[in-house]
């Protein structure tokens, strides 16, 4: 056929055959195909690259619908059987073309003759879900039924490199895929994902091989001080790396499409945002301003991605991996690159809002909260406050129920927990930044009335005209008037429940916002969809007080936002005194402190304990709090914070962010006890009073008994152990003392 049509002339082809068949060999260090070779490998070596040459010549010069009438006229000479149109192909080994076309040729059939090969398209759009998005087989099953050949052809064209788009993006467009189809239009028309890229997973191998890292791909199996170790040099070594040329040049396409519109470099590995394991936080994500030249652009994108491929050894992913029993599972990290939402005001780029949000409301702070409402973190700016605990600043919490229904009872004390900071991109400076929002909020930002109100003689009123004459260090972020006049609490509302419908599972999302035309009288919202993933790990569990309690009984008690939950049979508590923590003088005395926490962990990973200490625990800030990381503490059931006069800030609720993700995964129940709470119990004399049995596990950490206690509960009152018993519907929590003979 090449022949006749004129393609390639026989001589002129066979001759390139045998010039490629003599390169190979040489290839192999053989240089004389006579001598050096047997006869029949050397026509068994012609013969494979006549094939190829052939496959090569053909794709490129002959339609595929010319390939596909030389299959059927070959299939009919031989008697084969095929179904109208269709040539019988086997998907799992047909290359991708085959099957984009095979499926659009189903799609375009009349109804009545497309039904009776319907279970063809299914096939291959399995075929083509497991190979480019993710073969987890819970998410195929749902994907199957809303992704359409239209959407797996989009990947395809934006996508770098072999191999899968991982979690991330996966999650993204499914939840896209299900809202467009099943949503009203007015949420419809008001709902986007950002321009995305994908780089595939399996550019991560060709990464670690071209820049000799291959030395680093048992990390996981080491043991966790050496894993800790040995990740600063390891992410020196991915930063020093290079990417081939092909990729390099895909980069440098995506960057002139795309101009000088900011980007967020986020991980999309294989394991992420599965049922039952998000890896919520474990690798990085980076923004990208893009503002200098191509050159100084693609360094930066790379860095980036780079940094990213160093983060699926950092210690918290593979300590991570060890606890969901995922350790031996191949991680491969595909990278979503997307444009960042929002828009430019002064020298700085940011959205309107930004959030996550919840299918379900675990936390409830007043009994009349519908869980099955779902729940929002909710920031002005970049969302990255929203997800993270960071410094001493306050996202809004929203009930999506009764989302004007603040968590704290007083105009000054919602002053107090509000948002401070705000992250942004700084397009003069070419860099991300958090700024305090005075610095950054002024009378003319157009949404400014639907973000915040004015704090004055201890009330709160919004802002019905431009801010003239009030001092803008009185604006609070409230987004009362953004919950109250606009459609934002119910579209989002709405997209939850659908979404958890269809995934069988509670869901949590992040998101961003445009109030669009913030002037008009009723303006409507814009909710951009970043990402989705089930949190199939949630279970409903029923706690109840006892009726009449003990006082004697009690270890802690609690009210406010509490979790609904058990923990039963507690022998021991870590305890970490406020009082020796914030007497360490130096940041190396602190971490000495979080490592001998984490060792604790280790030693009690068969043990029931929880952990109780001051501030704010998982805080990247030391002096707010312990900061440790989930691989500190994943063998615990419980972390209690404590505030109050001279200990720190309120710990602000940890519920939405990744550190929470990962307590609510490994039931890990968090809780905060407000020492200058009327109501609450703190037995002073069980944490100060009790033997210290720390240097009994851990001699090496002798010098930190001041600070850090291991308490026996025994020891306090023999024969006893702990129940930790949290009832939000009456929201309290209480640590009890109980015979070891009653546990259940």
């Amino acid at each position: 056929m090449l022949f006749e049509s004129g393609v390639v002339a026989p001589a002129v082809f066979e001759a390139e055959a045998r010039e490629q068949a003599i390169r190979s060999q040489a290839r192999e260090v053989l240089l004389d195909p006579m001598t050096e070779e047997p006869a029949d490998v050397w026509e068994q070596r012609l013969s494979s690259l006549r094939d190829h040459l052939t496959d090569f010549y053909f794709a490129y010069n002959l339609p595929y619908e010319r390939f596909e009438q030389i299959v059927r006229e070959t299939l009919a000479e031989r008697g084969a059987p095929y179904e109208g149109t269709l040539i019988a192909i086997n998907p799992e080994l047909a290359p991708h073309f085959m099957l984009f076309e095979q499926a659009t040729a189903i799609e375009r059939m009349a109804p009545e003759d497309r039904q009776r090969v319907e279970h063809h398209l299914e096939e291959i759009k399995v075929v083509l879900i497991r190979s480019l998005i993710s073969d987890q087989l819970a998410y195929v099953k749902i994907a199957k039924e809303w992704l359409t050949i239209d959407d797996l052809r989009e990947i395809r064209q934006r996508k770098i490199g072999g191999g899968k788009i991982g979690g991330k993006a996966a999650g993204m467009l499914l939840a896209r895929a299900i809202l467009t189809a099943t949503a009203p239009d007015e949420i419809i028309q008001h709902l986007c994902i950002p321009e995305s890229y994908f780089l595939g997973a399996d550019v991560t191998y060709q990464f670690i091989a071209l820049n000799g890292l291959l030395r680093w791909g048992d990390q996981k199996y080491k043991a966790e001080e050496q894993i800790r170790q040995e990740y600063p040099l390891l992410v020196k070594d991915f930063l020093a790396g290079h990417f081939p040329p092909d990729v390099i040049e895909a980069l440098s396409a995506l960057l002139e499409r795309v101009g000088h519109d900011p980007l967020i470099v986020r991980s999309s590995s294989l394991l992420e945002d599965n049922f039952g394991t998000s890896f919520a936080g474990k690798y990085e994500s980076h923004f990208c301003p893009n503002q200098g030249t191509r050159q100084e652009n693609l360094f930066q994108l790379t860095q980036a991605i780079q940094r990213i491929y160093g983060s699926v050894f950092n210690p918290d992913a593979l300590l991570y991996r060890r606890s969901k029993g995922l350790q031996d599972y191949d991680e491969r990290m595909a990278i979503l690159i997307q444009t960042v939402q929002g828009e430019r005001f002064g020298r700085y780029f940011l959205p309107h809002a930004a959030g996550v949000a919840f299918s379900r409301n675990q936390f409830r702070w007043s009994p009349q909260i519908r869980r099955e409402d779902g729940f929002v973190r909710l920031v002005w700016g970049l969302g990255t406050r929203a997800v993270d605990r960071v410094g001493s600043d306050y996202p809004r919490l929203v009930a999506l129920s009764h989302p004007l229904l603040h968590p704290q009872a007083s105009p000054r004390d919602i002053r107090r927990y509000s948002q401070e900071v705000v992250d942004v991109i700084d397009l003069q400076d070419n860099a991300f930044a958090s700024l305090p929002i005075h610095e950054v909020l002024t009378p003319n930002y157009p949404p400014l009335r639907y973000i915040s109100q004015v704090y004055q003689d201890g009330y709160l009123t919004s802002l019905r005209t431009i801010l003239t004459g009030d001092d803008p260090d009185n604006l609070v972020l409230t987004f009362n008037d953004l919950l109250q006049r606009t459609p934002f609490a119910s579209h989002l509302r709405s997209m939850l429940t659908i979404l958890e419908k269809h995934y069988q599972s509670p869901v949590d999302t992040e998101f961003t916002l445009e109030i669009i035309d913030p002037y008009a009288l009723d303006p409507q919202v814009k909710i951009c969809l970043l990402q989705c993933r089930p949190q199939s790990h949630l279970k409903e569990s029923k706690a109840s007080l006892p009726p009449s309690i003990n006082p004697q009984d009690v270890v802690f008690s609690t009210r406010g936002v509490v979790p609904q939950g058990l923990v039963y049979g507690i022998r021991r508590v870590v305890f970490v005194s406020p009082e020796g923590y914030f007497s360490l003088q130096t940041p190396n005395r602190r971490v000495e402190l979080v490592n001998s926490v984490g060792l604790l962990n280790a030693a009690l990973k068969d043990e029931t304990f929880i952990c109780v200490g001051p501030g704010r625990w998982g805080t990247s800030n030391p002096d707010l709090g312990v900061s440790i990381g989930y691989g500190d503490i994943y063998h615990s059931r419980a972390l209690v914070e404590l505030s109050g006069q001279g200990i720190g800030p309120a710990p602000e609720p940890s519920y939405g962010t990744h550190f929470f993700q990962d307590l609510l995964e490994s039931q890990i129940y968090p809780l905060a006890v407000y020492l200058d709470d009327p109501e609450a119990i703190f037995n002073r004399a069980f944490f100060y009073d009790t033997p210290n049995h720390l240097s009994e596990l851990l001699p090496q950490a002798h010098d930190l008994e001041d600070c850090l206690r291991l308490i026996e509960v025994d020891s306090y009152r023999p024969g006893s152990q702990i129940d930790l018993i949290m009832d939000d519907e009456k929201n309290q929590a209480v640590a009890l003392l109980v015979a070891k003979d009653e546990a259940r």
